[in-house]
């Protein structure tokens, strides 16, 4: 008897709440260990929370790749996350925040990076579709282990470039009374639960892919997406709510570069090689770019997100889910396949 949709559903529902709990674990401990070691707000937002609180998508691309071979379903996944950090998670912050505070290094160091970040990826796809084509994939190629080392690359640059401002960083004194042993473990144990929880997600993914008869990876840009970015969604809004908006927009844009260059590229070094079908990833890819530029075009105003540009944001990621339901009711075909 083939599981129903109910069944499926509470699947999704059970591991999205178990990440959600995880996630709390996961936020205070990094949260704890960024302070212990004096690192400052951008550091702590763009590398170690955003690492942590991006283990999910990680999870999601590694075990869509390695044990399941959907390597698209890892990519949508990613790429929907990406999307619903960059529109929903901001604009939440934004308004349980009554607005959310930036800054130039945030706007011009971080954002930047970040468009090279979207970039990067792009190019290795289109390397992958020109050096290694797939046959009977019009716009298909083969991404090996030495094209995923070049967005990885790049994440080494990244990393160094946040380590400069640490060494630059004049460290206020951090609490005494951390148990640095007791919060890693925690940090471990939190890391662990999210990495099972992970696995049903894209098993339930893939069932509904089934049920509706849709591709796999449109539940990838949804219900995997919305799913493993719960912690950066908590990480982000309890900051803002703090008064902590280059914590909040750090994490988001932090958790977004660590996806791409990183995530992406693990399920590839895992499972040795993956075809990528480039006429479903240029059209995501796309609609992330516009995102990022309406995103940044908006913190760049007075250097900060309003209430009102948070409402435009939610909107916009409205019209993101839309345009993903006429897709698999044919009614576009702006995404071939789907």
């Amino acid at each position: 008897m083939l599981p129903s949709i109910l069944e499926f559903a509470l699947l999704a529902v059970g591991a999205t709440a178990i990440i959600w709990k995880a996630s709390g674990l996961l936020e205070r401990a990094a949260e704890r260990l960024s302070v212990y070691y004096g690192l400052p707000a951008v550091v702590q937002g763009a590398v170690v929370v955003a690492i942590g609180s991006s283990f999910p998508e990680l999870s999601s691309a590694v075990i869509a790749t390695w044990l399941h071979g959907e390597f698209d379903l890892g990519v949508s996944a990613i790429v929907g996350s990406a999307i619903f950090n960059l529109l929903v998670i901001p604009a939440v912050s934004g308004i349980l925040g009554d607005g959310v505070e930036a800054d130039r290094t945030l706007v011009y160091k971080e954002a930047q990076f970040y468009m090279i970040a979207v970039s990067v990826l792009v190019i290795t796809f289109a390397l992958a579709v020109i050096y290694n084509p797939v046959e009977g994939m019009r716009l298909g190629g083969s991404v090996t282990r030495p094209l995923a080392l070049l967005p990885i690359a790049f994440y080494g640059v990244y990393v160094f470039t946040q380590y400069q401002d640490t060494m630059d960083h004049d460290a206020a004194s951090g609490p005494g009374d951390v148990d640095v042993l007791k919060e890693w473990a925690l940090l471990g144990v939190s890391l662990a639960l999210i990495a099972g929880s992970v696995e049903g997600l894209v098993v339930a993914a893939k069932g509904f892919g089934t049920l509706f008869g849709t591709p796999n990876f449109v539940w990838g840009l949804t219900v995997i997406a919305a799913g493993t970015s719960l912690p950066d969604a908590l990480v982000s809004v309890r900051a803002a709510k703090n008064g902590e908006g280059v914590t909040s927009l750090a994490n988001v844009l932090g958790s977004n570069v660590f996806d791409l260059l990183v995530a992406v590229p693990a399920g590839i070094l895992v499972a040795g090689t993956a075809a990528v079908n480039f006429a479903v990833a240029v059209p995501m890819m796309g609609f992330l770019t516009v995102a990022t530029v309406v995103v940044f075009a908006f913190l760049r105003t007075e250097l900060s997100l309003s209430t009102g540009e948070s409402y435009a944001l939610l909107g916009f990621y409205g019209l993101f889910v839309l345009w993903m339901v006429l897709e698999t009711m044919d009614v576009t075909a702006l995404v071939p396949g789907a």
